[in-house]
């Protein structure tokens, strides 16, 4: 509220006399006292106006949504999302058509939970038209109106439900009404595309405790709808566990896609499947396809050059997760862990954060010069010298390395 880009943005809004108000998450993570992510605007003013007043006081502005009342202001790298108030004359699932209102309490109405309807106004007043400031302190999410039409206006607000309370809830207590109704509306959720089921998937994940709101979830038939491969929440629940307080290690971070492959239990050929249900990146897909479906498993008995062949093969980002679902698995199983196995869990991870990849020391060309023609030859050649290389745990030089070209050229 305080920072000169906002309260230039401000100034300029209210040069025409108009109420502006702060309005949905970044009061709510305010009053939380949490780090604010985006401040979004609201004003009765319509957008053409609004595109005025900014224009006015030299503030660029980007008609982002302007059919839905919707402008960007930008000033250096800070970005508002200023929205006129509006209502729903008719809804047609996710979409709807709007008028633009001077109604407050109406635009209120159409957010989905208590505590995304709170506004504040530059000078720090609050307003709270359905005690989103009640269900926020008791960690409770509750929808605006009545449940059922709120997800049958976007059913992608049944997911929504979960995946804020598991950021904003209070424990595995759901409020009956809502949870009923997520219950009820389960099958609305084969409406929704792959990218938004994994854009609220992926949020609940990052969460402190996504494995209490995912079993609710699988208990209600939610997660049979839309991720049936999920089966270990046990080994989720350590994992995070292991992310956020079992290990003071730089490197091991909370990691919303090493969560998601150490739920699942499936093949190859299903996690690629699951990659594209949800629409995911190559590189994420790629990912979950290494965890769930591993080309090795790393035990805690490994011994020095099976680590770096491990490493080798895998690479050390790969590894480390590997290291943490499998940890994580047995450790989920074990009512008391050993202290000398963990030891070698970190030894793993140790060897991981400190690798250096290592090259054979000889390459085609060096065949080329022995006299051994452009061919499937040289592949085959040089195959054979990295294995033998690699059984010797990486120690013979180039030296070394053109000899055993030699012998095997000979």
């Amino acid at each position: 509220m305080d920072a000169p880009e906002t309260r230039a943005v401000i100034a300029a809004l209210r040069a025409d006399g108009a109420e502006v108000r702060f309005v949905g998450g970044c009061v709510r993570d305010a009053l939380l006292k949490r780090p604010i992510k985006d401040v979004d605007i609201a004003t009765p003013d319509p957008p053409e106006r609004v595109l005025a007043l900014l224009d006015d006081a030299g503030i660029h502005a980007i008609p982002t949504g302007i059919d839905h009342g919707t402008v960007t202001a930008v000033i250096g790298k800070a970005h508002y999302e200023i929205t006129t108030l509006r209502v729903d004359v008719e809804s047609f699932g996710r979409h709807a058509r709007i008028e633009f209102t001077d109604d407050w309490r109406a635009d209120a109405s159409r957010r989905d939970f208590t505590m995304n309807a709170l506004s504040a106004n530059p000078e720090g007043m609050v307003y709270d038209p359905f005690d989103g400031i009640a269900d926020l302190s008791a960690g409770r999410v509750r929808f605006v109106g009545n449940p059922e039409q709120r997800i049958e206006e976007d059913a992608l607000r049944l997911l929504r439900y979960f995946r804020f309370h598991a950021h904003y809830g209070r424990g595995s207590g759901m409020e009956s009404r809502a949870l009923n109704a997520c219950r009820r509306m389960v099958s609305k959720l084969a409406s929704l595309s792959g990218e938004r089921v994994a854009g609220e998937l992926i949020r609940l994940l990052q969460s402190d405790d996504p494995a209490t709101v995912m079993l609710i979830m699988h208990g209600n038939g939610i997660l049979a709808q839309i991720l049936p491969e999920a089966r270990e929440f046990g080994r989720l629940r350590t994992l995070v566990w292991l992310e956020r307080r079992g290990l003071a290690r730089p490197e091991v971070r909370p990691d919303a896609i090493r969560r998601l492959a150490c739920l699942l239990v499936t093949d190859r050929a299903g996690a690629e499947i699951l990659g594209e249900r949800l629409k995911l990146s190559g590189q994420q897909t790629r990912r979950v396809v290494a965890m769930a479906a591993p080309r090795l498993v790393p035990d805690p008995s490994m011994d020095g050059p099976a680590v770096r062949r491990a490493l080798r093969q895998v690479g050390p980002e790969e590894f480390r997760d590997l290291v943490l679902i499998t940890w994580a698995g047995r450790r989920s199983l074990t009512a008391r862990p050993d202290a000398a196995e963990t030891g070698c869990w970190n030894g793993l991870l140790d060897a991981s954060r400190d690798w250096v990849p290592v090259d054979l020391p000889v390459k085609g060309r060096d065949l080329l010069e022995m006299g051994v023609p452009h061919g499937p030859r040289i592949g085959e050649i040089l195959a054979e010298v990295d294995a033998w290389w690699e059984g010797r745990d990486y120690r013979p030089d180039r030296g070394q390395c053109l000899e055993k070209l030699r012998s095997l050229v000979s």
